[in-house]
């Protein structure tokens, strides 16, 4: 995604709890092989398997991608469908105990602990719809996943990233006239910034973005249009996106592994971004130019 205005007077944003980028997305689906498959055309691998749990960890460069094929055990979390959903994403951040208690302060809802023996307790909050947000602080020489995670034998833990494929942003699904009240949530606990109208990323330009307060990581607010009266939808998480510095040389790589992507009149693949079809009924990428992670602005 490149801006179509040179980014003046935005102010520096707060970071009240030290946010640091995305440390995973994770699907929740009940068929886990092949969202698998759909992943490994977008170019992860799978590296590590948990302890106990049917979740299986997959990454490529800076990404880790978490499949969930686990049946919840906790009331308004994802359960495992055969349509795959994304069902929670973790936040790096300075104090997760800290980052957490402050969001319960600010109005959040926790979900109980759900850590068995010898596995680390990670907090986390409700997001939109049946999601989770999880607060994470162990992500640089020693990471969550050295705890929970069996590594898969003779497979690189550190596959390098597609086309310098790097996580850019989720895009979220909210009902009518709910802009506002996620704008409070995500401004208010995790210090996102809504970015001006004529800031705009990639090919979609519907909905409001918001930044994070370590600018490199972005929501997009989607209201129902106004025009389509008949149009319902359940408040969810629906895309990620993918940053790229070349997008059309992306899409050439990721179409040599089968992917497909979106071709209209309105969409269409372009220097800005690309939109995969649908996989699975629901899985779809989106992605946008960006040089890397943490200077996508201009």
């Amino acid at each position: 995604m490149t801006s179509e205005t040179v980014r003046e007077g935005v102010p520096e944003p707060a970071n009240p709890i030290g946010f640091d980028g995305i440390e995973y997305i994770e699907f929740a689906t009940s068929k886990p092989q092949a969202l698998g498959g759909t992943l490994e055309m977008m170019g992860f691998r799978p590296v590590a398997r948990h302890r106990s749990r049917e979740v299986e960890l997959y990454r490529q460069g800076s990404m880790n991608v978490i499949v969930n094929a686990q049946p919840a055990d906790v009331p308004r979390t994802a359960q495992p469908a055969e349509r795959p959903a994304i069902s929670a994403f973790a936040v790096r951040v300075r104090d997760a105990d800290h980052a957490f208690r402050r969001a319960l302060d600010l109005g959040a809802w926790a979900i109980p602990v759900r850590a068995r023996s010898m596995e680390l307790n990670i907090p986390a909050i409700h997001g939109v719809g049946d999601s989770l947000i999880y607060f994470v602080d162990r992500y640089e020489q020693f990471s969550i996943y050295d705890i929970d995670f069996v590594p898969i034998p003779n497979v690189d833990p550190r596959p390098p990233a597609l086309a310098g494929f790097h996580f850019f942003g989720i895009v979220q699904y909210i009902g009518a006239d709910r802009t506002p009240d996620w704008v409070e949530f995500y401004s208010r606990i995790f210090g996102f910034t809504p970015l001006p109208n004529r800031v705009r990323f990639g090919i979609m330009p519907k909905g409001l973005l918001l930044e994070s307060p370590c600018r490199n990581f972005y929501l997009q607010l989607i209201e129902p249009d106004a025009a389509a009266a008949d149009v319902v939808w359940e408040e969810h998480l629906q895309r990620i996106g993918l940053g790229a510095p070349d997008v059309p040389g992306a899409v050439a790589e990721l179409e040599k592994r089968g992917v497909e992507f979106v071709a209209s009149t309105a969409v269409h693949t372009s220097d800005r971004g690309a939109l995969t079809r649908p996989y699975l009924g629901s899985v779809m990428f989106e992605l946008v130019h960006s040089e890397h992670q943490g200077a996508a602005r201009k």
